[in-house]
């Protein structure tokens, strides 16, 4: 999945800033794209939670 792909999934929900940082995954379609990419490509999976509006601190306990 392109990072284009992931902010369209995204744009397409409101009201994430509610939510936890699994809600926001699977309302945006984006739980499965993030499981993968938390093991195969970190840099990857911290992009896909910063653009969630994931904090940082948030963002190092998820992705380690």
């Amino acid at each position: 999945m392109t990072e284009q792909q992931i902010i369209k999934s995204i744009n397409k929900v409101e009201g994430l800033t509610g939510m936890t940082v699994n809600e926001r995954l699977f309302v945006c379609g984006l739980m499965d794209e993030f499981d993968k990419t938390r093991i195969a490509d970190k840099e990857k999976a911290k992009k896909i939670l910063e653009l969630l509006g994931i904090d940082k601190p948030s963002i190092k306990k998820n992705v380690t």
